[in-house]
This record gives C-alpha cells, structure tokens and sequence, in this order.
C-alpha cells in the first residue's frame, strides 16, 4: 500500500496544482468539493492523512499522464443558500470557468481534455460551469467555451442529480448541512432550512439544464454505501436512487462509505478506490482523441460564425471579386486574398475577428485571411 507522505500545500482558493507528469500534462483532471468542503481537507484521510488526488492517484495515471488540479472556493452555507440578490452557485461556476481557462490558455494547453471528479453539492457546481460555458456564443468571450469543448468525462461523488419534489429536496440539503457544519451551529439557525427551501428551484433549474447536455460526456454516478449516523439517527445524506439515477450510457457504482468519507481515501486499498481511480484512469487514456476531433468540428463552427459576422458587418463583403490591379498602392499579403468592399468609400478601419483580418482604407480593398 501507498503510505501518506508529503502532500503539497494547496491555496484554499482558486486552483492548485498539486501533480504535473514529467514532459508535461495531456489530460487535466480537476478536484471540485462540496458544502463546507476544503480544497485539501475533503479529499483527505482523517486517519492516515492520506491527500489521495497527490499522492495515491499518480502513478496510476503515470501512462495517462495526467495533471491533477484542486480547486478550493467559498463553500459555506450562505453561498449556496443566499439567492436574495444574485445565484450564488452560478457565481461560483463563473469563476471556476474563467480559472480553468486562464490556467490553461497561459501552458498553451486549452485544447487539453479534462476529466472532473465532484463531491456531493460541488458536482451541482461542476454542472452549472459546462451550462455556462456551453452557452458561450460571443466572439470575445469564445475562449471561456474552451471548458465545455474539453471535457471528456465527469465523476459525481455523492451528487444529488433527482429530487423533484420540494419538500424532499429541502430535507436533503438539510441533511448535507449537518453534515457539513457543527451541530450546534445547524441546532442555532432555524433559518437554515427556509433557505434552503427557497432556493432548491434553482438546483433543480441546474438538473434540468444539464441534462441537456449531459450526452456530450462520459458519466460516473457513486453512491455512499453506508449511512450518516445524524443525532442518532442513521441517514443516506443522499441516497442511491437521487446519487445513481438509472439513465442509459452511464456507470453507476457504490463507495462503502458514508457521504463525508465516501471521498477520503486512507490508502490504495480503500473501499471505492479501485473504482474511482480506475475510472479516472480510462477516461483519461481515452479523452485525447474525443476531444482533438471535437476541437475541429468547433473550429468549423467558429469560422462559419465568424464569416456569418463578416457578411453581417459588411453585407456582400466574402462574395466579392478578388483584385487584380498589380499598381495598388497596398499590395497583396503572401497568403491573403485582396477583396474589394462595396461602399466603403468614406470608411477606414481595421477591424479583426478571429483568423479573418477585415480591412477597409479609402482605396476600398480587403484582404482575407
């Protein structure tokens, strides 16, 4: 077995990168906790402090070569029960995207494949972040769908993906909570549950939408095995049928273990490691190709979309006649194309979208990349 040694420092916010193979990352897999949870301390073995993402799953994924990233946010209660002024969830999302894609853009690794691995509340965040960068359309902030186009696969560790009923989703984030948080403080905020209540339509909402999309990934539901002994009561926090919903094409399995420690395992030989890292392992041996030919399918839309906003700027502009008159004062670029653009005699601008360079000086040419 794999003893605990040695586990790097993590930021409590933001991402840290916690393993880097030699020769570099071909697949990122990204750590999201929960309620409450800790970058470091959720992922972590209260006996042995065994952090497993550093120093189990490494040499598992030695072939893979897979960077391994956590990712640590303001996980308290109020951020996802506070919905009075904005959605805090939504909020959360937002700014996992934009730090993965800063992360990635500045190792020259946007295109590289990423597997995610959630626990409990944090896979609503997960879901929420592939929404929203799903939804990105714009030409200056296209760089933020980069996250939805890579990811391969996704892990849910105690997710709750069904609930419809109210009531029941009110009871089972109640349940979380006290998991979450000291009992004294749940027993001393009887406001807590009304919250609660108040706000499930819009982790229902995220339900809804993601499932949307949710064919676009390989799935993995984990369930906990064993229940949360609550103020003497055993409970499933969140139970098989809301953790490991039946839907076709994806796997389903049990972790002996109640909700806080279905995601801390002391050693490779820990109940549900096996499971977990074998997972992550084939979906990272599997994720290059998938993701290298989805990349080119976006870059097709992209370009169709930039040429959409070219003829939308300057209506008629890619159907032009190339230009043949060898004593322009603006000679061709050696790979470009010089179109002329109708009614353009009084404008002079350059204006750049994406790979196309669209220019109009006053003696009314073009050149197109």
């Amino acid at each position: 077995m794999m003893a605990a040694s040695g586990a790097p420092e993590v930021s409590r916010f933001g991402l840290t990168q916690v393993y880097a193979p030699i020769g570099g990352g071909l697949v990122d897999v990204v750590f999201v906790h929960g309620l409450n949870g800790n970058p470091h301390n959720t992922w972590t073995s209260e006996r042995s402090k065994t952090f497993w993402p550093a120093q189990l799953l490494p040499p598992i994924l030695n072939d893979e070569r897979a960077r391994i990233l956590v990712y640590g946010y303001d996980a308290d209660v109020v951020s996802f029960t506070d919905g009075v002024s904005t959605d805090k969830i939504h909020n959360h999302a937002e700014h996992l995207v934009a730090e993965l894609v800063a992360n990635r853009r500045i190792r020259k690794a946007s295109e590289r494949p990423i597997i995610f691995v959630a626990h409990s509340l944090g896979g609503l965040v997960v879901k929420r972040a592939l929404i929203y960068s799903s939804e990105i359309r714009g030409i200056y902030t296209e760089h933020l769908r980069s996250i939805y186009v890579s990811t391969f696969g996704i892990l849910f560790l105690g997710t709750p993906h069904k609930g419809s009923d109210i009531a029941e989703w009110g009871s089972r984030l109640e349940w979380i909570c006290s998991v979450a948080l000291p009992s004294k403080l749940i027993d001393s905020q009887s406001q807590l549950v009304d919250a609660l209540k108040k706000n499930n339509e819009t982790l229902q909402n995220i339900d809804r939408q993601f499932i949307q999309i949710m064919n676009r990934f390989h799935v993995y539901f984990f369930h906990e095995g064993k229940p949360t002994n609550l103020k003497g009561t055993l409970k499933y926090i969140v139970d098989e049928e809301s953790a490991s919903p039946t839907v076709q094409d994806v796997e389903r399995a049990s972790i002996q273990a109640d909700h806080s420690h279905m995601c801390k395992f002391e050693s490779d030989a820990a109940p549900g490691f096996d499971l977990v890292a074998e997972g992550i392992q084939r979906y990272a041996g599997e994720a290059p190709s998938v993701i290298s030919n989805r990349w080119e399918e976006e870059k097709k839309a992209q370009l169709a979309q930039k040429q959409a906003k070219i003829e939308e700027l300057i209506p008629g502009s890619l159907k032009a006649t190339p230009k043949t008159d060898s004593s322009s004062s603006n000679p061709s670029t050696p790979g470009k194309k010089q179109l002329a653009l109708p009614g353009a005699e009084n404008r002079s601008f350059i204006q750049e979208i994406g790979t196309y360079e669209v220019e109009e000086p006053a003696d009314k040419e073009m050149e197109l990349a």
